[in-house]
């Protein structure tokens, strides 16, 4: 059943009196359910530099860090200025997380050999693990893993040619928890 039949009702009246002008206004009419299918729509709020992104499923919160404010380019040391945001997010896990597993995912993008931005994805992610360990978020444990140019999560190419602004927002960490009920 439609969650609003009344509306779904108007419309089909509308159209069908819009068809034919003769329709009387009191003409009842049988309306059918439109089932369709429905991907999982999923909100994401962006920092006003780009730099951060959060979005929720269900119990689940994803921080993703772009590598760009976190690391040099081909580096895995963190840079002044991911420390901070990293104490940002400290604090988020410490006050949002249901406890248990932190799952911290690195990526690239799809320059370079799969196998170095495998080995680099997961360098990244060990680093923002051990920064994270250090710092006071709470009791979880935590997990890292690297993906290399395995999950992008924009197109590299579009159009068949790179995408620098895709390209950007492939490179990134992602801090994936569970949220308190």
């Amino acid at each position: 059943m439609s969650p609003f039949p009344e509306l779904a009702l108007a419309a089909v009246m509308s159209i069908s009196t819009l068809a034919d002008p003769g329709t009387p206004q009191d003409a009842t009419y049988t309306v059918e359910d439109l089932v369709l299918p429905v991907e999982d729509i999923i909100a994401e709020v962006e920092s006003m530099d780009g730099a951060q992104s959060e979005s929720r499923t269900g119990e689940e919160v994803t921080v993703a860090l772009t590598s760009d404010v976190l690391f040099a380019v081909d580096r895995w040391v963190l840079t002044a200025k991911a420390r901070q945001r990293l104490g940002q997010v400290a604090a988020k896990i410490k006050a949002e997380s249901a406890g248990g597993v932190v799952k911290i995912q690195g990526h690239t993008d799809d320059q370079g050999a799969d196998a170095y931005n495998q080995a680099l994805s997961l360098k990244r992610a060990r680093a923002v693990q051990e920064a994270l360990g250090r710092l006071d978020a709470g009791a979880v444990t935590f997990e890292a893993a690297g993906f290399g140019e395995t999950k992008p999560k924009l197109p590299n190419l579009v159009d068949g040619r790179p995408s620098d602004h895709n390209r950007a927002k492939n490179r990134r960490v992602e801090i994936i928890f569970n949220v308190k009920e």
